[in-house]
């Protein structure tokens, strides 16, 4: 396998390449290192990358790169890259969110039409379906999300399904479930968790607490992106789950007894944008990718606690 992997010093993007590179694939990085968060965050997650034969990393906005020359012979394109944040996605910032999440896409895929790639594996996300949709979440129910980036995701999600029809890009979308682990992002929710706890800080809690999350561990979604590569069916759409529902509250009682630290809940009101629950029928991705998680939220909070601790001793 050759991969272009966009978005590949990212929380989800860097650990998808070390995948990739172990499982024998070269793999070119893409991405432009926006100031969304610290570069030095992004330069630790590529650090084992940095150090691999067959792993190189260009630089720059998808929308400026050299995509005829990056994708000769590129058998495998995983698109990583976005501008991440439900909160953030409101008002002026949401034209960032339009030439980052769909723009972008538009590009790629235009570049990628009429090349013999045998998958295109896109980064899609739970945030597309919105309140309205029945539980558990089924690949067919109406999308009607509550956030611009919701909206944005979803639009790439449809031209991905436009080029495979007219162009027969071989795109496939993975519909994430709140991806944790080590190296999340500093502003995700059990980043900010752990690092209020080891701070001695109150965490900041939106809502009463009893919204529910399908909590997802980042070796679990790396596993069913790969399978996505060989296994999934173009045009098709998958969510990725980690099958750990669990409301808000029980999250912080977990953290407490990961970390033996009590915690100090600060209640602010709900935001706008943010989804009250999520769950995950992946029926489907089990079916077509072999898909199983095998990580539990205890033992993925743990995972990310124990990393979290070493990164800042």
């Amino acid at each position: 396998m050759k991969a272009l992997v966009t978005g590949a010093a990212g929380f989800i993007g860097s650990h998808l390449s070390e995948r990739l590179i172990d499982s024998g694939a070269t793999v070119t990085g893409l991405d432009c290192l926006t100031d969304y968060y610290p570069r030095e965050i992004k330069e630790r997650n590529m650090a084992r990358l940095r150090r691999a034969p067959r792993f190189s990393l260009v630089e720059q906005p998808l929308a400026e790169a050299d995509l005829d020359a990056l994708l000769d012979g590129v058998t495998h394109v995983f698109h990583l890259a976005a501008q991440p944040g439900v909160r953030k996605s409101w008002g002026r910032d949401f034209r960032v969110y339009t030439a980052n999440n769909v723009e972008a896409t538009q590009i790629l895929l235009e570049a990628c039409a009429g090349k013999p790639i045998e998958r295109l594996v896109y980064a899609s996300s739970s945030s597309i379906y919105g309140d309205t949709a029945a539980m558990p979440m089924h690949e067919d129910a109406r999308p009607q999300p509550v956030s611009p980036y919701g909206v944005t995701k979803l639009a790439a999600e449809q031209l991905c399904h436009l080029y495979h029809v007219t162009h027969r890009v071989p795109a496939v979308a993975l519909r994430y479930f709140t991806v944790y682990g080590p190296r999340q992002r500093p502003d995700m929710a059990f980043a900010r968790f752990f690092s209020a706890v080891r701070r001695g800080e109150p965490v900041t809690m939106f809502g009463d607490g009893r919204q529910t999350r399908d909590y997802t561990f980042v070796a679990d979604a790396v596993s069913a992106t790969m399978a996505a590569a060989t296994r999934g069916t173009p045009g098709g759409v998958y969510n990725i789950g980690g099958g750990s529902r669990v409301e808000l509250l029980n999250v912080f009682e977990l953290i407490g007894q990961v970390t033996g630290r009590p915690l100090r809940i600060e209640r602010l009101e709900a935001q706008r944008g943010d989804m009250h629950d999520t769950c995950a029928d992946t029926t489907r991705a089990r079916t077509d990718l072999a898909f199983a998680p095998t990580v539990t939220l205890d033992e993925g909070l743990r995972a990310q606690y124990e990393w979290m601790s070493a990164v800042h001793a």
